[in-house]
């Protein structure tokens, strides 16, 4: 291993301790106030499913996507997988709440739209897949309504960071967590990172361990498994994050590997960058992270700075909000994908069986 690479785990590794440090004193300041949010969920989850609580359940197929903590587990990557697994085969949409957006109520999704207008993750989707239907709402029944009243109304609807949303019942769950942060591990707001007590993760139909290391083994799958306590019911999968070779800007794309010998600048908005920070220092390349908190909004000072650099490499969910301000010339994006380790064919099959099973 590399003097850069150890430097680079030796600075994780000292970051994270301290971290924890921290985390552990504030955690016992919060612990009351945690207590009183973990009863507060809990009874409302137990209202919903006495049905004390009304949600309402569809008669066509509804995916939703989510997690118990807060951010970071891959949604984005999943929905666009799902998305690739769908669209050819039946008319699609997605709803998202739209996170940071200036705007409320029901928004169609264009080509058009703006992050202001829409969210960053929805407009990433519509830029991507633009034969699909996007839409965005906080009130997922109000946008559930709006997306099926459209000609033709979708046939299918993902609904992105929706686990909570008890309002609606979607039909199947895929439930994530991440490698590095198990659910398990955790304890509920604000103390921990949990929106909800980790017995919620029972509602799930499918359970997914995202950001796991390629080289992970079967036996620590097995372990993680019976961690998670995964009921037999539940099917449990393991995935990774697949960066692609190249970098995608608007005038095209380049491989990674040509800016081996130049020193560029990475800026993330993202919950975690530490996976892309770990590919970036594996493949030896040189770059000066700045980064930006979860969704940012970037004010003109920080993108008067950003527009001095000569090249900058950002993720995909980044590059929808800076392109519109930056030169096109100096920007581009990492793309990534959602790989699961083992299993894609027994994944596929189920969320294809209730899809067919259930669609109109």
């Amino acid at each position: 291993m590399s003097i850069i690479k150890v430097s680079f785990y030796t600075f994780v590794i000292e970051k994270y301790l301290q971290k924890l440090k921290c985390m552990n004193v504030l955690r016992k300041i919060l612990f009351p106030i945690g207590a009183v949010y973990f009863i507060v969920t809990w009874l409302r989850n137990k209202m919903y499913d006495l049905g004390i609580k009304k949600s309402v359940i569809y008669d066509f197929p509804v995916i939703a996507v989510g997690n118990l903590s807060v951010g970071g587990t891959g949604k984005s990557p999943m929905v666009e997988y799902l998305i690739r697994l769908l669209k050819d085969k039946v008319r699609l949409a997605t709803l998202s709440r739209g996170y940071k957006r200036e705007t409320k109520g029901f928004q169609l999704v264009s080509s058009s739209s703006t992050v202001k207008e829409v969210g960053d993750e929805p407009l990433q989707f519509k830029t991507k897949f633009s034969d699909i239907i996007v839409g965005v709402d906080g009130d997922r029944r109000n946008g559930i309504a709006n997306l099926r009243s459209l000609h033709p109304h979708p046939e299918v609807i993902i609904l992105d960071d929706a686990y909570q949303h008890r309002r609606v019942k979607a039909g199947f769950y895929i439930l994530l967590t991440a490698y590095y942060d198990l659910y398990c591990d955790d304890i509920v707001l604000p103390a921990g990172n949990l929106r909800e007590p980790r017995k919620g993760a029972n509602r799930a139909d499918i359970v997914i361990v995202t950001k796991c290391p390629s080289t992970i083994s079967s036996k620590e799958m097995k372990k993680i498994k019976k961690k998670l306590n995964i009921m037999d019911q539940q099917s449990l999968f393991f995935a990774t994050i697949d960066y692609g070779d190249d970098i995608i800007g608007a005038s095209g794309m380049q491989s990674i590997s040509s800016l081996r010998d130049k020193t560029f600048t990475l800026v993330t908005g993202i919950a975690n960058p530490m996976p892309l920070l770990e590919y970036y220092t594996s493949l030896g390349l040189k770059y000066n992270h700045i980064r930006f908190p979860d969704h940012h909004n970037f004010t003109n000072k920080e993108l008067n700075e950003l527009s001095n650099y000569e090249v900058i490499v950002t993720t995909e969910k980044d590059y929808v909000r800076l392109i519109s301000d930056l030169s096109e010339k100096s920007l581009w994006y990492q793309p990534m994908e959602m790989k699961f380790i083992t299993d894609s064919d027994y994944f596929d099959s189920q969320v294809l069986n209730y899809v067919n099973k259930d669609k109109l």
